[in-house]
């Protein structure tokens, strides 16, 4: 059990690395589940489709991704806390929000013996923003098109009226 209390760096990294490929494995199953109901909602979409809804649509599709992203945190901060590495939840929950979010300015750090998971925890945000901001940037493409399509339709429709 000591090497849980004082481990050294290839543990650390070991034991980091193995949270961050839970972390990205639930990020796509995450991400694969949120594009699947967006997909599906998305195929009912017509002209008639008020805006509101595909506004509500949109808003839930970023709801979903955001407590995704919590989910994923809390992965990091529960061991954290558990083997009491940081000895409160809300502090184990705070410290892995910031380093996830790479801004890292808090006053809440690691034992000098677990120092490395905090990079590591960083490039599991960078992995999963990014790869969150790619679904977003192919949601709004849709939105994109489908506004670009209305109002073609509304210009046609104004041309062809009396």
């Amino acid at each position: 059990m000591d090497h849980l209390a004082n481990p050294n760096p290839i543990f650390e990294i070991f034991v980091g690395t193995l949270i961050l490929i839970v972390v990205i494995f639930v990020h796509g199953a995450g991400i694969r589940s949120v594009s699947l109901q967006f997909n599906k909602t998305w195929a009912h979409v017509t002209s008639a489709t008020p805006h509101w809804r595909l506004n509500v649509m949109l808003s839930a599709t970023i709801a979903a991704l955001a407590l995704l992203h919590f989910a994923e945190t809390l992965i990091w901060a529960v061991p954290l806390y558990v083997r009491d590495i940081i000895p409160s939840m809300r502090d184990s929950y705070y410290y892995v929000l910031e380093s996830y979010t790479t801004l890292g300015e808090g006053n809440v750090a690691l034992p000098d013996r677990w120092r490395l998971l905090g990079p590591i925890i960083a490039m599991s945000g960078l992995f999963t923003f990014g790869w969150t901001g790619s679904v977003l940037v192919s949601i709004m493409t849709d939105f994109g098109k489908f506004d670009r399509l209305q109002a073609m339709r509304e210009r046609v429709e104004g041309d062809e009226a009396p």
